[in-house]
């Protein structure tokens, strides 16, 4: 049998052993627009049902070389989907279920017909034959989809657990990693240990600081892994300076010559280099390189000044600058003060006072970053420019017109006061 094609719905075979009745059904057929095939013996009709697809058949009952009902029942067999439609003189209701039962005769047709009947029968039948192969095509594309989709699913399943292993294979090697990191960085303390003790300490002092302060949330996640880096890193190229000069530069920077004080100015540069044989993060090596630089442009080795430094080293450079005072707890803090707006950064030096809290304040008194003032806040302290213009007062309400007046004088000229607000 030919497989069903786009004009199988309306393609019809009747079977009848009557010339006159074969005609008549035929004209009113193709009237309908339908593609009509004819044939006056049932044997000759089940070849043609080999030969080609139907949507709809229509066989006479009583006929001599076989019944319309074993015709019928043939055709089921032959082509399921077709509608059969059985027409009879004797519509008795034996021959109503035995039709049911054996053939599953879509309907009945008692002769002499009604035009109108079978017009609206023929026209349900190819409706029904359309329908009945687009939900077997509906269903058997639902099938393979169902195939598709349960073997996606093993495969899917099969990509989870290779996927789980690999991220428990990368977990594992990121805590080796990480672990190998510590020691690394452990290693190069003890280098400096090695060439210097106080060296060592100050890095020690340098990295605790530099911890506190990358808990704020003025980091991002990366920046504050770079600045604890760093911090532990910044100072590993005075190894390439004699024990000597460093020690006399420690003790009094004016009695070294230009030669030795250009080595110990250039420190950065060397401990960026050798930094990256352990983290090569671009950024790690430009925060080492720029923690000597000064806000105001002064500093080592770049001449860097301002924004242009980067925020990672502009934090560093309050901790270095602490830690290198060597200067009691109060007195170290005062000259962090002092230097605020010069060589450091007004809002570096805020948040390590935040951060690192050394400097108590009364109860109801707390210290904030620039960034942080919002409406509402009330000033424990007045805020002057550098050149002793009072700005807001003390005891002064903020409001947004206020603090943007703040912001935009900080532009241009860096605040470098603490910013105390009442709790």
């Amino acid at each position: 049998m030919h497989p069903p094609d786009a004009n199988t719905p309306r393609t019809v075979l009747v079977v009848d052993d009557e010339p006159r009745v074969l005609a008549g059904l035929k004209e009113v057929l193709e009237r309908l627009q339908l593609h009509v095939f004819t044939t006056a013996d049932p044997r000759r009709a089940i070849d043609m049902l080999h030969e080609r697809a139907f949507g709809v058949i229509i066989s006479d009952h009583l006929m001599p070389a076989m019944s319309g009902m074993d015709f019928l029942v043939e055709c089921q067999r032959l082509q399921p989907h077709a509608t059969r439609i059985l027409v009879t003189a004797v519509l008795s209701l034996p021959t109503l279920v035995e039709a049911i039962n054996k053939g599953e005769i879509y309907r009945f047709l008692a002769k002499p017909w009604l035009r109108e009947e079978l017009i609206a029968t023929v026209r349900n039948a190819v409706n029904r034959y359309e329908l009945l192969t687009q939900n077997h095509r509906l269903l058997s594309e639902s099938s393979v989809l169902n195939q598709k989709l349960t073997q996606a699913n093993v495969a899917l399943a099969e990509q989870i657990t290779a996927l789980e292993r690999q991220r428990t294979a990368l977990d594992d090697a990121n805590q080796e990693l990480s672990r190998r990191y510590g020691h690394s960085l452990e290693l190069c303390t003890r280098i400096l240990a090695t060439y210097d003790p106080y060296l060592a300490g100050q890095t020690r002092a340098i990295a605790s600081i530099a911890v506190q302060m990358a808990l704020s949330e003025h980091f991002t996640a990366e920046e504050r892994e770079i600045l604890k880096t760093s911090a532990w890193l910044c100072d590993l190229g005075l190894i390439g300076v004699s024990r000597e000069v460093y020690r006399a530069f420690r003790r009094d920077p004016s009695r070294l010559s230009e030669r030795e004080l250009a080595g110990i100015h250039n420190h950065p540069v060397y401990s960026q280099t050798l930094a990256t044989h352990l983290d090569s993060r671009h950024l790690v090596g430009e925060t080492i390189r720029a923690h000597h630089e000064r806000f105001d442009g002064a500093g080592f080795p770049d001449g860097l000044s301002g924004q242009s430094i980067p925020w990672t080293a502009r934090c560093l450079a309050v901790a270095v600058t602490f830690v290198e005072s060597s200067l009691p707890t109060d007195q170290a803090l005062d000259e962090i003060a002092a230097q605020s707006g010069n060589a450091l950064d007004p809002e570096a030096v805020r948040l390590f006072r935040t951060t690192t809290r050394l400097q108590p304040l009364p109860r109801s008194v707390r210290e904030i970053m620039l960034e942080d003032l919002q409406p509402g806040m009330v000033l424990a302290g007045g805020i002057y420019s550098p050149h002793g213009l009072l700005l807001v007062s003390e005891g002064q309400p903020l409001n947004p017109a206020m603090i943007a007046k703040i912001r935009n004088h900080n532009l241009v000229t860096p605040i470098s006061q603490r910013l105390l607000v009442y709790s």
